[in-house]
């Protein structure tokens, strides 16, 4: 019987080594705790998470870095690997972390195969370079769990149309690869955001539609400095009295770790605000007979976030239809 009631869906980016295997087993013992539901999207090759320092160039990098403490909650190591240190493979030290997430009873699926290298060139790369990236991470996710797949969630929120059009070809009912727009606060700018096929697609997607934690620490929204003390209380400010679903996208590197305590405020006060905490498999089972808009792919920026993220387009005309 599909979900009854709004769903706040919790989509678990899994970026790093060390996030595999400190981050998630930390989360899945909250998430018991709570009673909750979440997808864990696993990052399955080599991290390389050093040779995001590259980033250094690019437009507002230095002021995300200087607001999240990126040294803090990735540590020393994590940002040596691909640069002074070999990256680790993650599917192949941690399968059995990865396992026992599913036999904790969480949905898992892909994120990526190596997080740096998808983020910085998908969005630019050929057809036979997206392909093999995704099938390398496929192959690896039936080593670690002995089937298929059944879902995906793009690093860094970065596709291009090949890697869409590979979820078909896996076979994959929904993803979420993409965001809501946003505005400086964190709040919905389109009314109309939520789950949606691209034209010609028979994949859902299913849009993260709130803040993650590393946009908002640091700003000023408002006049107020959002800082650990007070974004759980922005957050859930974002999620009262909606009556809509949502998606929330963490990361096992830091609701996994430092930032616990804050994920712990925000899993208790969705609940008191009546949300039942839930899957990407729960939401598209709940939505998944419902007509569901066609809309293009557009890329994006939000606040407190570098560079041009995928995020929905216009909502686009069937054959038959018209919009006035």
């Amino acid at each position: 019987m599909p979900p009854q009631g709004p769903l706040l869906t919790l989509k678990i980016d899994v970026d790093t080594y060390r996030g595999t295997r400190e981050g998630v087993p930390n989360l899945v013992r909250m998430l018991s705790r709570h009673g909750a539901c979440a997808t864990f999207l696993f990052s399955l090759g080599p991290d390389h998470t050093g040779w995001a320092l590259r980033r250094a160039f690019n437009p507002g990098f230095f002021k995300k870095v200087s607001r999240t403490s990126v040294l803090e909650h990735y540590g020393v190591k994590t940002l040596m690997y691909g640069v002074f240190l070999p990256g680790p493979d993650i599917g192949r030290r941690c399968a059995d972390e990865m396992r026992s997430v599913e036999a904790a009873g969480f949905e898992c699926g892909i994120h990526t195969w190596d997080h740096v290298r998808w983020q910085d060139n998908v969005r630019s790369s050929s057809l036979s370079w997206t392909s093999h990236i995704m099938r390398c991470a496929e192959d690896r996710f039936r080593q670690v769990f002995g089937r298929p797949a059944n879902t995906h969630g793009a690093a860094g929120w970065q596709m291009n149309e090949h890697a869409f059009a590979e979820h078909d070809a896996a076979g994959y009912a929904y993803a979420s690869d993409g965001r809501a727009m946003l505005g400086e606060d964190g709040a919905l700018r389109d009314a109309q955001a939520g789950p949606y096929r691209l034209p010609g697609s028979r994949c859902v997607q299913l849009p993260t539609t709130l803040p993650t934690l590393d946009e908002l620490l640091g700003r000023s929204i408002g006049g107020v400095t959002i800082t650990t003390a007070n974004i759980a209380a922005h957050l859930l400010g974002l999620t009262a009295g909606a009556g809509r679903d949502h998606v929330y996208t963490l990361h096992a590197e830091l609701e996994g770790q430092k930032l616990g305590p804050i994920f712990e405020q925000l899993l208790t006060g969705w609940k008191e605000q009546g949300y039942q905490l839930a899957s990407m498999a729960d939401y598209y089972e709940k939505i998944k007979d419902s007509p569901l808009p066609d809309r293009s792919v557009a890329w994006g920026e939000l606040p407190g976030r570098s560079g041009e993220l995928i995020v929905p387009g216009p909502i686009a005309v069937r054959p038959g239809e018209s919009r006035g």
